[in-house]
């Protein structure tokens, strides 16, 4: 019995919220004028779905910025910088990249700390090691190194930089000579009025020198020999081990790998003796 009323009592409510559903949905209809019978019938205005705001997403994606580390929030400003090669100020960074730099005093330190960042007290730029605009500064800073330029100092003065590189290569200009790391290659001057006649005796001489494999050993018998190397693989290898970063594999060769008994010389390097007389 009590399994029965409380199904019978469960019935009754249901009937009484469905007449109060009812009665709402009766009183909210707006109450429509009476029309002539000859006026044109309106058609109904469809109901406009619910849109939520257009900055929904945009704010979120602020949020996430300014929420991010520093390095990340860094790394937007200096790429922005880098790319324009214009002076930004705050606000202009702002609205850019959504890095609040006012808002954020860690962020504006490593900025005006960096030494990528030139900060004149007002607005933000990129600094390069060289201040270059052109090919052809380019060519005359080349000059000013004789024993050789490494590339990784100029390779980010302005975007066009290593175009103009391959080109000053392609004219005879410079001599562009790549290691095992090609991040450090090395840019020579070329001055094409010192005509050099090479016997073909030295040039078989050169070619069969033997070289070491490793190139920490290249640059301890440069050093032998009174040479200073223009890179440091070895501090290069121990700063890298540092930041946690695992060395690239070297890639796998295919049938003409070099293997122990191969024998290396400079015949690698043809292009020393490309323009030599005969």
């Amino acid at each position: 019995m009590d399994l029965k009323d409380s199904l019978s009592r469960f019935k009754q409510q249901q009937e009484r919220c469905q007449s109060s559903l009812a009665s709402i949905a009766l009183s909210s209809k707006p109450k429509h004028r009476a029309q002539p019978i000859n006026a044109p019938s309106v058609p109904a205005r469809p109901s406009q779905p619910v849109k939520f705001s257009n900055d929904t997403e945009r704010l979120q994606h602020i949020n996430s910025i300014r929420k991010s580390p520093v390095g990340a929030q860094m790394k937007l400003v200096i790429e922005l910088l880098y790319k324009k090669r214009q002076a930004f100020t705050a606000e202009q960074i702002n609205e850019a990249t959504y890095v609040d730099i006012h808002g954020n005093k860690a962020v504006f330190d490593s900025l005006r700390n960096n030494p990528k960042v030139h900060y004149d007290g007002r607005r933000f730029s990129y600094k390069s090691k060289h201040d270059l605009k052109g090919k052809d500064q380019l060519l005359v800073l080349i000059r000013r190194f004789a024993e050789g330029l490494a590339v990784v100092e100029v390779k980010d003065a302005y975007p066009t930089v290593m175009e103009d590189l391959q080109a000053l290569k392609a004219a005879g200009e410079v001599w562009l000579l790549s290691n095992m790391d090609s991040q450090e290659d090395i840019v020579y001057p070329n001055d094409p009025k010192a005509k050099i006649k090479v016997d073909d005796d030295l040039k078989q001489l050169f070619r069969e020198i033997e070289l070491p494999r490793d190139m920490v050993d290249v640059e301890k018998e440069l050093q032998k020999n009174g040479i200073k190397p223009m890179t440091n693989t070895a501090k290069r290898q121990a700063a890298a081990q540092m930041d946690g970063v695992k060395p690239k594999p070297k890639p796998k060769k295919k049938q003409r790998e070099i293997t122990k008994r191969t024998k290396l010389t400079n015949a690698h390097l043809p292009e020393l003796f490309e323009n030599l007389n005969t």
